[in-house]
């Protein structure tokens, strides 16, 4: 088994921390994991993302394009990005709740992520739309949405490999103690809206 996971969203998301929820929850069941990451501009809203490999055989944390299994995106215009790395049959979690970027604020750009949200359903088999916003605000905290989409991802199937006792394990191992319980009920509430 290998699987090939391409996280996506801009800084401040939460983008690692789901990449890291992963990887520790495929190490704690034997599975050899690869991760690289790409942080550059993430102090100033910029693009984030992470490779991740999980499985057998794997020599690189590096994922070429058109071998993703899954993209997990945080924000629409970054899924439309780093869309070339799914691979045909591939799936798309992607929230709605588009991040302006800066240059298409200081243009006065219209930017709402409909049309990115559009165009992924257009080009990709597998698509399931969160809004992660919405979802967030639910739980009560907007820092749950990292592990909101990764509950949903979970619930869609893409991460067949893990379930939701592994996710939570790891949930405990790497999350600050103060937030465990509050990541728990995000995760446990992300299952119902994928489910919808």
């Amino acid at each position: 088994m290998q699987k090939n996971i391409i996280l996506t969203g801009v800084g401040g998301q939460g983008t690692v921390l789901a990449s890291k929820l992963i990887a520790a929850a495929s190490m704690n069941k034997g599975l050899p994991v690869m991760s690289a990451e790409t942080i550059g501009m993430a102090q100033k809203g910029g693009s984030v993302f992470s490779h991740l490999r999980v499985g057998e055989g794997v020599r690189s944390p590096m994922i070429r394009r058109g071998t993703a299994d899954l993209l997990l995106a945080f924000e629409p215009a970054e899924a439309v990005r780093m869309l070339p790395y799914l691979k045909k049959g591939g799936t798309v979690v992607v929230n709605s709740h588009p991040i302006m970027p800066v240059t298409a604020a200081l243009k006065g750009t219209d930017y709402n992520g409909t049309e990115m949200v559009e165009y992924l359903r257009e080009h990709t088999e597998h698509v399931l739309v969160i809004d992660g916003q919405k979802a967030a605000a639910v739980i009560g905290n907007p820092k749950t949405l990292n592990v909101i989409m990764l509950g949903a991802a979970l619930e869609s199937g893409a991460l067949d490999f893990l379930t939701e006792e592994d996710v939570l394990q790891a949930i405990r191992q790497k999350v600050k103690p103060a937030y465990v319980a509050l990541n728990e009920k995000a995760l446990r509430y992300a299952f119902s809206l994928a489910a919808e």
